[in-house]
């Protein structure tokens, strides 16, 4: 068996898909760099208080993605099946589980902001800064839920345009939001931390608005009506449920440890919290590329699984590890060689520079092994149809090993942030062995129990 796949279709497929979802993701990303860049630009504190405000989004984002990946993993294999039905009722299952999911955070957030963000900081500056811009980035939780999903099901049958359109038409009115009601441009008050949150909730509504009248006005594969979101299929939401749940809580554990990490980085001062911030969202940037290459092979994988063509898989699996590896050496220095002129973009202290620097200067290490391990457990293993190990993974990497001894570096040792830092990263090179050994003895190819 050779290890590169050669059927054209599969290298098209692979990387109009990768590249579509990448350009959403860059987009995505897009909009909380504007909201970085100029808060940036506005105070530290004002970007600090943000940052943490995001950090709390970020969970309910891993969230409602579980929910959106393990409907995409069952979409896409019935969509191999040809099975409309089925991709219909597995879209009315994950729009009641992510709009639940964005209600009970939207509930969390309104009710006690300031008690949520002092877990991440004591800094009352900071706090305030961010108790304002999250009492109304609130409201668009529920918009995203909706958004989320109906894309991941679009996705699921192969339609990524349309996330890219909308994506685009975000950034673009939040960049313009932002301009003018940050600075108080065009006749408007200076809102500063409000004004941004009012320009993504503004942006998210919109984007809403765009994906259900694309839905109803133009597609033409799924054909989605309002009474199909209103039926309810028990047998196959056990079947979601067994797929599904343990990639839930594989990202609400990632969600809460990513949390965990600010928190660490957030007690050792404000210069460490701006510079995690701008490392991460800079990250982000580069990597959505490495991130789209899991949803693309989520997609390719499920579908051949439910086309039944079980021989082609092992080759795929083989040829998309070497892909991976390629992408992520790319990405690496792509962020190495960037780093300097990013952080020019940001009226920010001197040690918080330096830090920032520091951190992306890990980063475009650790990337390589994030570009090969995540898509190969997300994207290969998962819609393989093992969707318990990514969780067990995570469980004792993150868990056991990077955020214990992280905290005892920051809390015990007193070490420095950016040791602390490659602590907190050293997962993405360590979950490499992992993968090797669990993608290559092919045990994860299986078929969904009824």
């Amino acid at each position: 068996m050779g290890l590169w796949v050669r059927e054209r279709g599969f290298y098209k497929r692979f990387f109009w898909l990768t590249l579509i979802i990448g350009m959403q993701n860059l987009i995505s990303v897009g909009v909380n760099l504007s909201d970085n860049v100029m808060l940036g630009g506005y105070s530290e504190s004002a970007l600090s208080g943000v940052a943490l405000a995001t950090q709390i989004q970020f969970l309910l984002h891993m969230l409602v993605m579980g929910v959106c990946e393990g409907l995409v993993i069952m979409s896409s294999r019935f969509w191999g099946a040809k099975d409309m039905d089925s991709i219909k009722k597995s879209a009315s299952i994950g729009m009641r589980l992510t709009i639940a999911l964005s209600l009970v955070m939207w509930a969390v957030i309104f009710f006690l902001p300031h008690e949520v963000l002092s877990i991440f900081t004591k800094d009352a500056n900071v706090i305030a800064a961010g108790a304002e811009y999250l009492s109304i980035i609130c409201f668009s939780y529920v918009f995203f839920a909706i958004t989320s999903s109906l894309l991941a099901t679009l996705r699921s049958v192969e339609t990524v345009k349309i996330g890219f359109v909308v994506s685009l038409s975000t950034l673009i009115i939040n960049i313009i939001l932002n301009y003018i009601l940050i600075y108080g441009y065009l006749g408007f008050p200076e809102l500063g931390v409000a004004g941004s949150a009012i320009a993504t909730l503004t942006a998210r509504v919109i984007e809403c608005v765009i994906v259900i009248l694309y839905i109803k006005r133009f597609d033409r594969k799924i054909m989605l009506k309002l009474q199909d979101f209103l039926q309810f299929d028990a047998a196959l939401f056990k079947q979601y449920i067994r797929v599904g749940s343990p990639i839930l809580m594989s990202n609400a554990i990632w969600g809460l440890a990513m949390g965990a990490q600010t928190a660490i980085l957030g007690h050792m001062g404000e210069s460490a919290i701006a510079a995690n911030s701008i490392a991460n969202t800079i990250f982000q940037m580069v990597t959505v590329i490495v991130y789209a290459s899991a949803s693309a092979t989520a997609v390719i994988i499920g579908k051949t699984i439910g086309e039944g063509r079980m021989g082609t898989i092992k080759t795929y699996a083989k040829t998309l590890q070497l892909l991976y590896v390629l992408l992520g050496l790319v990405t690496g220095a792509v962020l190495f060689f960037i780093k300097d002129y990013v952080l020019g973009l940001y009226a920010i202290s001197s040690e918080a520079k330096t830090l920032a620097l520091h951190f992306m200067t890990v980063l475009s290490i650790t990337v390589v092994g994030t570009a090969y391990q995540m898509p190969a457990l997300t994207g290969i293993v998962r819609s393989g149809g093992d969707t318990r190990f990514v969780l067990y993974n995570d469980l004792i990497f993150m868990w056991l090993i990077v955020l214990p001894s992280s905290a005892l570096c920051a809390f015990v040792f007193d070490l420095s942030p950016l040791t602390v830092f490659i602590c907190l990263k050293s997962d993405q090179i360590l979950k490499c062995f992992v993968a090797i050994v669990k993608v290559n003895r092919f045990r994860w190819i299986r078929a969904f129990a009824s």
